[in-house]
């Protein structure tokens, strides 16, 4: 295996970490990767608390690092400690690059502050990018595939040379489930990632390691991606913000509107504002892409919402099962839309919701029929996650026919949804139907004394509005009595993204969800 590269990468001991969590083939394997203990962990933790640099906000840190308040190699010594003690609590950071590599790095950025080359926001910040993510010199694993568990990225994608391009200073990657899904983060190659608020429970996902990082103030600010959920679900699940941008916001390639998209993940709107103004901004190659300048974002948030009108959709009227106490936090939350100005009524949309899941479900077979090939060779195949043959066994004896009425079907909600927005401005949704659960579950099998008749049926709460393309932040909205986060999507017009932005700050500023820190970290 190569050593670490001059860009920062993968070193031996990581890569032989990952190969022995294969081994084993445990869920819960990438826990013990440094052979500490969850006890000796979270004792060790807690017993020298959080650096107040890591407990900066990304734009104080910014500022502090742009006026030579910290230097860089202070800032990332910080960190780097930080992660070594209360990583292997929840195993959310994988395939760090060695210390040593990482600080030179640093240096070398306080050297560019010397002599005036400043980059930009992400000067001398630290950042692990989502698995799913290709970072040049680190492991690419796909999320833990084990087909993919020595692969080396030899490129950088956009994203992440956006994010080196603003001064940002890659550690590592976050965890992902295989292949992305599921919101779920576990694989047999990384093991399972715990909520920064128990790491006995999941992260969500799949930006579950992203989030976990967040909540534990190991990352100032974090890239994820989102199909089903995946920023909003694990924002809710680690109490911090995900936001799924207009589609074509982020570069996409091609010309089907999919439902993937990448995006921002932070603890306040102010940071996750200006990393979006990073990430964002359609490429040549985006040939459905939203042409507008990204530093669009980068403006003050504050705005008047008095007669602002809000529908909350709730579970659709009963078409959704969901765990007792999500609902009543969601609707608890409305308080503090009123204290802004706004009104949320009740608004159950017209559509036959079941029907709209099996749209989506024709949509996510489309996704995955990509994989054909793999599953068409059984040496490939047996490394394929069992929901992933699921996936594609469905897709494989649909018709163009089925992608025909599937198409007609979410162009019919999308027109449902128009209908809603001429009478309000934002719709409200839950995040999850479901508070954090064990993570040594693949997934919840049922809810309140439902079955779950699929391995995303529990999540059905994020799918339309996946299929809407609309621009969309998963908020926190409180916690159970057990300390267990939840969260609400705030849903904006087509390319609103700013103005949900803008509603997601005036909220924050009511509730202040996110300023409460993890048992771990209150020491």
């Amino acid at each position: 295996m190569p050593e670490v590269q001059p860009e920062g990468g993968v070193s031996r001991r990581s890569v032989l970490m990952g190969s022995a969590a294969i081994a084993t083939g445990a869920v819960a394997a990438g826990m013990a990767l440094d052979g500490l203990t969850n006890a000796a962990a979270a004792q060790g933790a807690a017993a020298a608390g959080p650096n107040e640099i890591v407990l900066l906000d990304a734009l104080d840190l910014s500022r502090a690092i742009q006026r030579r308040e910290y230097s860089c190699v202070e800032v990332m010594e910080s960190y780097l400690d930080h992660i070594h003690r209360v990583n292997p609590e929840v195993n959310a950071i994988i395939a760090m690059a060695d210390d040593g590599v990482l600080i030179e790095q640093a240096a070398e950025r306080d050297a560019q502050l010397a002599r005036g080359e400043y980059l930009g926001w992400m000067h001398g910040f630290p950042q692990a990018i989502k698995d799913l993510t290709a970072a040049a010199g680190f492991l690419h694993t796909g999320g833990g595939d084990p087909e993919y568990a020595d692969r080396i990225a030899t490129t950088d994608a956009l994203l992440v040379q956006r994010i080196k391009g603003a001064g940002g200073i890659v550690i590592g990657k976050t965890t992902s489930p295989q292949g992305g899904l599921g919101s779920q983060t576990y694989s047999p190659v990384w093991g399972a990632t715990g909520s920064a608020y128990d790491p006995s429970k999941t992260a969500g996902g799949s930006s579950g390691g992203a989030a976990s990082s967040l909540g534990l103030r190991m990352l100032p600010v974090a890239d994820g991606g989102d199909y089903m959920g995946s920023l909003r679900n694990p924002a809710a699940f680690n109490n911090c913000l995900g936001f799924r941008p207009s589609w074509g916001r982020m570069p996409a390639n091609g010309f089907i509107a999919q439902a993937s998209t990448s995006g921002p993940m932070a603890r306040t709107v102010a940071d996750l504002a200006a990393f979006l103004s990073v990430i964002a901004g359609t490429t040549r190659e985006s040939a459905l892409g939203i042409v507008e300048d990204p530093s669009m974002f980068r403006v003050p948030l504050e705005r008047d919402f008095r007669g602002t009108r809000i529908a909350w959709v709730g579970d659709y009227n009963g078409h959704l099962a969901m765990e007792p106490g999500i609902l009543e936090l969601c609707e608890a939350s409305f308080s503090a839309f009123e204290t802004l100005g706004a009104t949320v009524d009740l608004v159950v949309p017209n559509q036959d919701m079941e029907q709209l899941f099996e749209t989506f479900m024709t949509w996510r077979a489309l996704a995955q029929i990509g994989n054909y090939d793999r599953y068409m060779d059984p040496a490939r195949r047996v490394h394929l996650k069992p929901e992933q043959i699921w996936e594609i066994e469905r897709a494989i004896p649909m018709s163009l026919l089925d992608f025909s009425r599937a198409n007609a079907q979410r162009n019919a909600w999308y027109a449902e949804v128009m209908r809603i927005f001429e009478t309000y401005d934002y719709i409200l949704a839950p995040s999850a139907q479901v508070f954090p659960f064990d993570k040594n579950t693949n997934w919840p099998t049922e809810i309140n004394g439902r079955q779950m008749d699929t391995y995303h049926r529990w999540m059905e709460t994020v799918a339309p509005w996946s299929l809407s393309n609309l621009p969309n932040m998963g908020m926190p909205v409180g916690f159970n009595d057990a300390g267990l986060p939840a969260g609400i999507q705030l849903i904006g017009k087509d390319n609103a993204d700013l103005s949900v932005l803008q509603m997601a700050h005036a909220y924050e500023g009511v509730t202040g969800w996110a300023r409460r820190l993890p048992p771990l970290l209150r020491a």
